[in-house]
């Protein structure tokens, strides 16, 4: 069980990573301090910002989850 939460902790964490790099940049935060505030007409549609808003969640959910559980996992060992 510890292997597998392990394993679900590195892959969730990368991937929220990726996730959230995926994002458009929504105003003057770091982004635009390297470009990235320059507004796009290609940078997308609203359903896909949509679908990636609900995937980042769902991925986030699961990241937390899996911290919960190495905590109790290391708690209760």
């Amino acid at each position: 069980m510890a292997l597998f939460l392990d394993i679900l902790l590195i892959a969730t964490s990368l991937l929220l990573i990726l996730l959230v790099l995926l994002h458009r940049a929504k105003g003057g935060g770091l982004s635009s301090l390297f470009g990235g505030g320059v507004q796009s007409s290609l940078s997308g549609s609203t359903v896909a910002e949509k679908n990636l808003d609900r995937v980042t969640l769902f991925v986030g959910i699961i990241w937390v989850i899996s911290i919960l559980g190495i905590g109790l996992q290391i708690k209760f060992s």
